[in-house]
């Protein structure tokens, strides 16, 4: 049996977004960042792009990270060539599948059996690993989607991947699917490549794995084309609290990863993205505060000290109630009356309601000595 794994892809189709460019330094900082987060592959470039990027793919590849590094190619004898002279451990060669792709380059399906053959013996001779990407694969005949895995697998081929390129798929569809694969191509590593135009790419992600597939593709804060890719540290994070722990990566390096692409890439986190934001693990709601001061697990999925995380934030604020207020204060040293807490809470709830936001420090202590005119 295949072990899970991640592909991430943040270098090659997360700098896809429009208005990303990675230096080379910057690159290098992200594989490091891989490399220590423990992702097990990394698609680091496309060789065709030029000579500077085919420079960056050759200095990530002889950089002795513990990652294999594959390179991106077109259905080229060209691209397959200039991928070799980078010196990765394998290549991803990517076959148009859907009738709309091939329309659009003018090309038939009598055509991607034909090339498949011949690119995948081709490819062989120059690398140890050959993967077959199928472009638009969610969108394809699926008996003509049969016919090309039996072609790459007949070719050599050690992986499949499939594409939702336009991120039209939902998690039914992905289980679906990868039951039908599993069961009818046993033994065959395929990875999934999905991406988040429905918003339901993490999604499926975690289906995808669930449902027969060996692998899946993502970038580092989902970074990419249109509405971005699957995110990694969202699917590691799902996958070690659905399967009981089992890791994809280690979850401790996880925030350090997502800032380095967050700062590299020059787009910022949303403080509501799930893992990373920065609202993830703050709490204001009183009923929430409340329960978890007894048990944090109350309102959250997981310990966040597996993301190497301190613990929650508590926020005082317009829906903080008097037991979050009473702690700030105690915290401190100053235990208030039933009497005092009623008439500080008041105010506070009075000032976060004026001011549209939380509470800094220095505010609640401006509440309290106004209070008592201290």
């Amino acid at each position: 049996m295949i072990q899970k794994y991640i592909v991430d892809t943040t270098l090659r189709d997360g700098e896809q977004a429009p208005g990303v460019v990675f230096f080379t330094h910057e690159k290098l900082e992200i594989a490091r960042k891989l490399h220590e987060a423990g992702i097990r592959e990394v698609e680091v470039g496309t060789p065709a792009m030029g000579a500077d990027e085919c420079a960056d793919i050759r200095t990530i590849a002889q950089s002795g990270f513990s990652f294999r590094t594959i390179a991106w190619s077109r259905a080229l004898k060209a691209d397959i060539d200039l991928s070799a002279s980078c010196h990765t451990d394998g290549i991803n060669i990517s076959f148009p599948v859907s009738g709309i792709q091939l329309d659009s380059i003018h090309k038939s399906r009598l055509w991607v059996l034909s090339q498949i053959k011949e690119l995948v013996a081709y490819a062989a001779h120059k690398f140890q690993f050959v993967a077959i990407g199928l472009q638009d694969a969610s969108r394809a005949d699926m008996m003509f989607l049969i016919d090309v895995i039996n072609a790459a697998g007949s070719a050599g081929a050690h992986r499949i991947r499939i594409a939702d390129t336009v991120g039209v798929m939902n998690p039914v569809g992905v289980q679906s699917m990868f039951t039908m694969l599993s069961n009818n191509f046993g033994g065959t590593d395929f990875e999934f490549h999905p991406h988040n135009d429905l918003g339901m790419a993490t999604a499926n992600a975690l289906t995808a794995l669930m449902s027969g597939a060996s692998g899946v593709s993502c970038t580092v804060n989902g970074l990419g084309e249109r509405a971005g890719n699957a995110a990694l540290e969202e699917l590691v994070t799902a996958w070690y609290y659905n399967e009981n722990g089992e890791m994809l990566a280690k979850p401790d390096k996880l925030i350090a990863l997502c800032e380095s692409v967050a700062r590299c890439s020059m787009r910022e986190i949303d403080p509501q993205k799930p893992v990373v934001g920065r609202n993830v693990f703050r709490h204001e709601t009183g009923i929430h505060v409340r329960s978890l001061l007894n048990d944090k697990l109350a309102y959250q999925p997981f310990d966040e000290a597996i993301l190497g995380r301190t613990a929650p934030e508590i926020v005082i604020g317009k829906h903080s109630g008097r037991t979050a207020i009473a702690g700030f204060f105690a915290s401190h040293g100053i235990d208030l009356s039933a009497g005092q807490l009623g008439q500080v809470s008041e105010a506070i709830l009075q000032m976060a309601a004026r001011t549209k936001g939380g509470i800094s420090t220095r505010g609640l202590w401006n509440v309290y000595h106004t209070c008592f005119a201290l």
